[in-house]
C-alpha cells in the first residue's frame, strides 16, 4: 500500500518561495505519475503540476503545470530519496491553499485528480500580502 507524506508548507509573505516535499513509500517514485494538487478554501481542488509520462514513447519525467504557476513553481524529484518536490517561488496570495502529493500508475500522466488513488495528507502553504 502506497503512503505519500508532505512537509515544506509554511507562512510566507508575497514574493517569497517555498519548497515541497513529499516523501514516498510503498511507490516507487521513478514509475508512474506524481503530481501536485492544492484546494484553497472554498474551491475545488485543483491540479498544479505533474510528473510522468504523458504519452506511450514519452519521457518518464515529462511535467507540466498549470498556467497559473508555469515560470514560478518547478517539479522534480529524487527516485534515490523516493521523494517528490515543488520549488515554489515569487508567491503570491492566490496560491495560499492545503498542497496535496498525488500518486499512481495511470498512463496518461495529466491533471485530473480522478487518476490517483493515493494521497497524501496535505501541508499548508499561507502567502500574505
Amino acid at each position: 500500500q502506497g503512503r505519500l507524506v508532505e512537509s515544506g508548507g509554511g507562512s510566507v509573505q508575497a514574493g517569497g518561495s517555498l519548497r515541497l516535499s513529499c516523501a514516498a513509500s510503498g511507490y516507487s517514485s521513478s514509475s508512474g505519475c506524481m503530481a501536485w494538487f492544492r484546494q484553497a478554501p472554498g474551491k475545488e481542488r485543483e491540479g498544479v503540476a505533474f510528473m510522468g509520462r504523458t504519452n506511450i514513447l514519452g519521457n518518464i519525467d515529462s511535467s507540466g503545470y498549470i498556467d497559473s504557476v508555469k515560470g514560478r513553481f518547478t517539479i522534480s524529484k529524487d527516485n534515490a530519496k523516493n521523494t517528490l518536490y515543488l520549488q515554489m517561488n515569487s508567491l503570491n496570495p492566490e496560491d495560499t491553499g492545503m498542497y496535496y502529493c498525488a500518486a499512481d500508475w495511470g498512463f496518461p500522466c495529466r491533471l485530473v485528480s480522478l487518476d490517483f488513488n493515493y494521497w497524501g495528507q496535505g501541508t499548508q502553504v499561507t502567502v500574505s500580502s
